[in-house]
């Protein structure tokens, strides 16, 4: 499919002309600008924390769940460091030994463990800010609705400022170093290539940290979530995250470890692979450096990083413009910043791209057979269709996900009769949120394909990403606004507050579902990415060809992939809910003062009013009694335990079918790309469709559907608990696993070009 795309000999791009512009010191920027993001995460990080925490009950409540969450962390990171021992030790084994025409050599596994560290450390710093936000969103709440947004986005800000930080300063500070190791580089050529390709390990180790982070939160989280909603809500009829539900600060735990540092893991690789990806084929595009000015062949290497510095100072200025007022849309405060940024950056990218690329570039062949040449503005076109074609698949996720829109609406009038509708319904909802954002997504690989070939392909999934800051600022505030609710619940700040926090949970439900939808479409434009550079790296010996029967193979065993690793997920889900299930119905049933608090609290639930003096005095009595460090363990457990099998399954997979055929490792890099990509938008959609029409269940409650609604709402909340390992656990981890896989595939071509070829 591609192989007659790229060229046999690796390198055949000229630019010549006379806007050839030599920006090679652009470099030494990359490290600054990345610097200037953590500093201003650093100062969000100090504004957060000055705010109000709240009263006492409050400030225990986030202790609480601040310690679950970092006790979590602190163990899975244990458990990750052996296996980045492992790997880095077989790369730079492995990669000693093939040879210096390979380009590559024991440098990788330095790579791999910088970037395994960056993507660690950009999740600890991210979950630690949101795990002081929680309170302090919920104590904000008091004064008002724009006072609360501003402290949750400001923590879900310092998520995505650490992820574009850590990232710009690994790799532009790995770049630079080996870039003085090998000066020959600047120049071009082999050299370019060695640097690019050691280079590439960070993307690896990224990836790695992103699988086991998304797999373990994920499982983790949802084993909570389904425990406190099945045997709270359903079974007790208490309120979500009331301090009786023993799973309940397990089930806040979750959303950090699950939403903040999974989902800033997964965006750390995504944006990674794009660059790194990106720096690759754009060191094909040049030979006959003699043809320009000294250096001036490397521009498009330094173009993926002035695109990805550009886009965290345009994050930065759109973080300005968030925010709403009392009564109205924080969605749409969230969505104005993220415009804003988004224009800035096209803007600023239009700048770079006419200043760095020259008037025309021509290829060898280009030039015998007098073929059109690429001009500058093909290439903004190619980023420009990504960046639109990542707003687009974020607002038709919007669509199909947000509360009082017609496809969760189907669901709810699903819900009148019972619970097996309801599953209906969302599932089909799910099916059919593919169709528009999988026509977006191959819009936009056509578009950047023809301005620019598989250049502009990269330069597309770059810029999808290039705004990755207050995208992930704008994700990760959901978790916090959640938590904010739990917080509220927990600490009996009255219905008037938690109205207030619900609002702000409702929309970061859909900024969580739009983030999954972002980081789905990214996922695609990036692992097509990585698989072009995969092919470039095998210097045109993979004929993607499904008249191959061992491509077809591939492609089979592709297309099983996302399905086998989905099953795996939600296995483990089930297990440990099932386990977290039966641990709630005993401290229920064996705790004393539990059964009449439950009572109490469920009369005033039912009648949709506060407690009254008494009902309080009962529900005080059993404060403290629930045990949650017991549900915490339950949860982590099962976590470490599950998150092993389906981690070594995508790292392994690629290497022995590679080992098989290359062409086979071809087929399956196309079959898991199309078949995970759709599977996660259907699961992520679908899961997110019965959330929010679980919500708008209980929002219009008895005032709109009478007597039917406790009925009805009982049917929302199991189609809400069937979707939670959807959208949370197995949908978001296909893209780390199809990007995952095209990392290792790319990462092991010099080693499978020597292993079949003899070379």
């Amino acid at each position: 499919m591609f192989a007659h795309l790229v060229p046999s000999n690796g390198i055949d791009r000229v630019f010549g002309g006379q806007n050839n512009v030599n920006v090679s010191q652009v470099v030494y920027l990359v490290p600054v600008i990345a610097i200037l993001a953590l500093v201003y995460a650093m100062i969000r990080a100090a504004w957060v924390r000055r705010q109000d925490p709240g009263n006492e009950r409050m400030q225990t409540i986030g202790q609480w769940i601040a310690d679950g969450a970092m006790a979590f962390l602190n163990r899975e990171y244990r458990t990750l460091a052996l296996f980045v021992i492992v790997v880095a030790a077989l790369l730079a084994i492995s990669n000693s030994f093939v040879g210096a025409e390979q380009q590559t050599n024991g440098l990788i596994a330095v790579s791999f463990v910088l970037g395994a560290l960056c993507s660690a450390l950009a999740g600890y710093i991210g979950m630690k800010t949101a795990t002081a936000a929680n309170i302090r969103t919920a104590a904000a709440a008091r004064n008002g609705l724009n006072e609360a947004l501003q402290v949750a986005f400001a923590g879900g800000s310092v998520m995505g400022l650490a992820v574009a930080g850590l990232a710009l300063l690994g790799l532009g500070g790995l770049f630079i170093v080996y870039l003085k190791m090998y000066p020959e580089a600047v120049g071009g050529g082999d050299a370019t290539m060695l640097v690019l390709n050691i280079l590439s390990g960070f993307s690896l180790g990224a990836s790695s940290i992103a699988l086991f982070a998304r797999v373990g939160g994920g499982i983790f989280t949802k084993a909570a979530d389904v425990g406190a909603d099945l045997v709270g809500k359903v079974e007790a009829g208490i309120p979500e995250d009331h301090p009786l539900n023993p799973a309940t600060i397990a089930d806040n735990v979750g959303d950090n470890v699950g939403d903040v540092a999974g989902m800033g893991a997964d965006l750390f690789e995504s944006y990674v692979g794009a660059i790194i990806s990106s720096m690759i084929l754009g060191a094909t595009w040049y030979v006959g450096m003699e043809a320009a000015e000294a250096g001036a062949g490397m521009n498009a290497v330094y173009l993926p990083l002035v695109v990805a510095m550009i886009g965290v100072v345009a994050s930065i200025i759109g973080f300005f413009f968030v925010k709403t007022k009392e009564g109205g849309d924080p969605q749409q405060g969230l969505n104005r910043g993220t415009f804003i940024a988004s224009i800035l950056m096209v803007i600023g990218t239009v700048v770079a791209i006419k200043f760095m690329v020259p008037a025309s570039g021509v290829t060898v062949q280009d030039i015998i057979a007098g073929q059109p040449t690429y001009q500058w503005w093909q290439i903004a076109l190619a980023v420009a269709a990504g960046l639109v074609a990542g707003v687009s698949v974020g607002l038709l996720t919007e669509y199909y996900t947000a509360t009082e829109r017609e496809p969760v609406g189907t669901i709810v009038k699903a819900s009148r009769t019972g619970d097996a509708t309801t599953i209906i319904q969302g599932i089909a909802v799910g099916m059919n949120s593919t169709t528009f954002p999988i026509l977006v997504i191959s819009a936009a690989i056509l578009v950047a394909f023809e301005c620019a070939g598989l250049y502009g392909i990269a330069m597309a999934a770059l810029g999808m990403l290039s705004t990755i800051a207050i995208q992930l600022a704008t994700d990760a505030y959901g978790p916090i606004a959640d938590n904010a609710g739990g917080v509220a619940e927990m600490a009996q700040m009255g219905r008037d507050i938690r109205a207030r926090t619900d609002k702000l949970d409702a929309v970061g439900n859909t900024t969580a579902a739009i983030g999954k939808g972002f980081a789905i479409g990214s996922a695609a434009l990036t692992a097509l990415s990585l698989t072009a550079a995969f092919l470039t790296k095998m210097h045109g010996t993979v004929n993607i060809n499904a008249a191959d029967p061992y491509v077809l193979v591939g492609l089979l065993i592709g297309c099983m992939l996302p399905f086998r690793f989905s099953a795996m997920a939600m296995v483990a889900v089930g297990q440990a809910a099932s386990d977290m299930i039966n641990e709630v119905r005993r401290q229920f049933n064996e705790i004393p003062e539990l059964r009449p608090a439950l009572i109490a609290a469920q009369k005033a639930e039912s009648e949709e009013r506060d407690p009254t003096d008494e009902e309080a005095a009962i529900i005080s009595a059993a404060d403290g009694k629930a045990d949650y460090s017991h549900c915490i363990a339950i949860a982590t457990g099962a976590a470490i335990q599950k998150m092993v099998a389906p981690g070594v399954m995508a790292v392994a997979t690629p290497v022995v079918v590679g080992l098989i055929s290359v062409n086979m490792l071809g087929g399956l890099l196309i079959g898991v790309t199309i078949s995970g990509v759709c599977l996660a938008i259907f699961q992520a959609n679908s899961g997110g469709a019965w959330d929010n029409a679980k919500k708008q269940v209980k929002d219009e409650g008895h005032a709109k559907w009478g007597d039917n609604f406790d009925d009805m709402h009982k049917a929302a909340v199991t189609g809400d608990t069937v979707g939670d390992p959807f959208k949370d656990t197995s949908g978001p981890s296909i893209n780390i696993l199809i990007k995952l896989i095209s990392v290792v595939a790319m990462i092991i071509a010099p080693l499978l070009y020597a292993f079949h070829f003899g070379q």
